[in-house]
């Protein structure tokens, strides 16, 4: 077996991948002293934005106003200075003493103010994904060359010096031929609950401000803040969720195509009734012309006995559960979510090579800040773009389906042997959680097509309704030329 570290990998003449692995380490301290950084979105995910840009934070922003004076207790009590606490992120785009913003709100709010923000002179750090739909994706992407601003998708798998030798590995031919890609999210999902009327929004939060483009409607679920992941009105699901990452890195090994031609989903809200409406269960297959790309999302456990254990109880394809394995003709490489190491096996699975070395996307995006050069962007936005646009292509698929039974699934897919094998899987699975996929259960949704050239379907004008949503008024994404 041969061991790559990360020093020998850099040591190397890796190319391109080697070449951008090294900016997380650039000058750290006179990054610090150029770039004052605001974060917008500081419940969840934001916290780790304060932490990395901790020697940059100027200035704190979230519409929940209980959250904001928690940040900024945490923040002075460890940094022993108070940043600024901003409510309304568009009082902090008016400022000129801010070179920079952050973005880790939910889905539906990430391309709107990333793209104000652009508009309004600052290099946007913005995470994944970068849009709720297809249409603002690309909006986004033109906002950053119209206004000339970086823009850095939270896709960190793309600073990993581990994944980066994996991908030069597997490119380089050492294993054959790519035959596919999988990505998987097996995470534990158990009912977010109904209520029998609508949520009470705390006064704390500024519930305008918090649906911005997205449509003010009752919410039934009991908790406004995570869960507005499985609302597509606010988020995407786990393939939204997890799915823009694992799809990225194997979108990576296959040599960064653009969004696939034909997608089709299959899968659904399964094995209870909540309040959510995304799938809990969902095979999504991208068959690009080289080799197809599958995502799979199991947010049930092994069976229903195991429910009593959800979390020790999650299924693994092959070795992995949150992962990506690029299966080649001549063996397969895993690389986990850990996004520090990754691992070849042969045929055999014994292992052949295995690397480390991880990276850091936040210090990546300040070095390319300082340097003014988009190419030392690990994630550039039309990264986050493409690898976004996989996830809503593929809901896309299942929002148009139809429930059937298992029976008429199976030969529905049965001239696609990949899928095939996925779809019966999920099918085992399903039964094992006493979910009756004989009846018309789980949804099948359409081969859909799709023109790169247009980023538009067609094959299926009802698929391109979905490529843009309606934006509630004054909370519109812009059309950028």
């Amino acid at each position: 077996m041969v061991h790559y570290s990360r020093r020998q990998f850099l040591k190397g003449a890796a190319g391109a991948a080697a070449s951008l692995a090294v900016l997380p380490r650039i000058a750290r301290a006179d990054v610090n002293s150029q770039v004052r950084i605001a974060v917008i979105g500081i419940n969840g995910r934001g916290r780790n934005h304060i932490e990395a840009f901790a020697n940059n934070l100027v200035a704190l922003c979230d519409c929940d106003r209980k959250v904001l004076g928690q940040r900024a207790y945490e923040f002075e009590q460890r940094y022993d200075r108070k940043p600024d606490q901003v409510v309304d992120y568009r009082e902090l785009l008016d400022r000129d003493d801010i070179d920079v913003v952050s973005i880790a709100t939910p889905n539906h709010t990430h391309a709107l103010i990333a793209i104000q923000a652009a508009e309004a002179g600052k290099h946007v750090f913005v995470e994944k994904p970068v849009s709720q739909c297809l249409w603002e994706g690309r909006q986004l992407v033109n906002a950053s060359r119209h206004y000339d601003r970086l823009i850095q998708c939270g896709t960190q798998a793309r600073s990993s010096a581990a994944i980066a030798q994996a991908v030069e590995f597997v490119r380089s031919g050492k294993l054959g031929k790519i035959k596919y890609a999988v990505g998987t999210c097996y995470k534990p999902r158990p009912s977010i609950g109904k209520l029998d009327r609508p949520l009470v929004i705390s006064k704390d939060i500024d519930y305008d401000l918090w649906c911005g483009p997205a449509a003010m409607v009752d919410l039934y679920r009991p908790k406004l803040h995570y869960d507005w992941h499985w609302d597509f009105n606010t988020g995407c699901g786990d393939i939204g969720n997890q799915g823009a990452h694992q799809m990225d890195i194997a979108r990576w090994f296959l040599g960064d195509p653009g969004i696939s031609p034909r997608v089709i989903s299959v899968g659904g809200r399964l094995g209870y009734e909540d309040a959510g409406n995304t799938p809990n269960t969902q095979v999504v297959l991208h068959d690009y012309p080289a080799a197809p790309l599958v995502f799979e999302t199991r947010g049930l456990p092994r069976s229903k006995a195991d429910q009593n254990r959800w979390e020790q109880s999650m299924d693994r394809y092959r070795q992995s559960q949150i992962g990506v394995i690029v299966q080649c003709e001549d063996g397969y490489v895993f690389s986990s979510n850990n996004y520090d190491t990754a691992q070849a096996f042969a045929p055999n699975d014994e292992e052949i090579a295995h690397w480390d070395g991880g990276g850091d996307n936040f210090q990546n995006f300040l070095a390319a800040v300082r340097s003014g050069r988009r190419d030392h962007l690990d994630a550039d936005v039309e990264v986050g773009h493409v690898s976004g646009a996989l996830c809503h292509t593929g809901n896309i698929s299942h929002r148009l389906g139809e429930k059937r039974t298992a029976a008429e699934i199976t030969a529905a897919v049965a001239d696609h042997p990949l899928l095939a094998e996925f779809v019966d899987r999920m099918l085992a699975h399903l039964r094992a959680n006493e979910v009756d996929v004989d009846r018309p259960a789980v949804t099948l949704g359409p081969w859909l097509e799709f023109d790169a050239a247009s980023e538009r379907f067609s094959n299926n004008d009802a698929a391109n309704q979905l490529v843009r949503r309606e934006d509630r008024q004054p909370y519109v994404v812009p059309q950028i030329a």
